[in-house]
């Protein structure tokens, strides 16, 4: 598959190895896959939920607002 400012490294084998990404081209592409690499690396990491960083939010700004 030919895809424009994409290249493989491929070993002696024809395993691919690594991939060289066009970031002119591709910069989209690329911070999707930084994304899902951080998301990946977190995955274990404490949850909040929605309501407590609401609240958290909403408690930031009131402090803000009186000082």
């Amino acid at each position: 598959m030919n895809m424009p400012g994409i290249e493989f490294l491929i070993d002696r084998k024809g395993n691919k190895k690594a991939v060289l990404i066009n970031l002119k081209k591709h910069k989209n592409l690329w911070e999707d896959l930084y994304d899902a690499y951080i998301a990946h690396r977190r995955r274990n990491e404490p949850r909040e939920s929605l309501a407590k960083v609401r609240r958290m939010i909403e408690s930031k700004a009131k402090r803000a607002t009186y000082a």
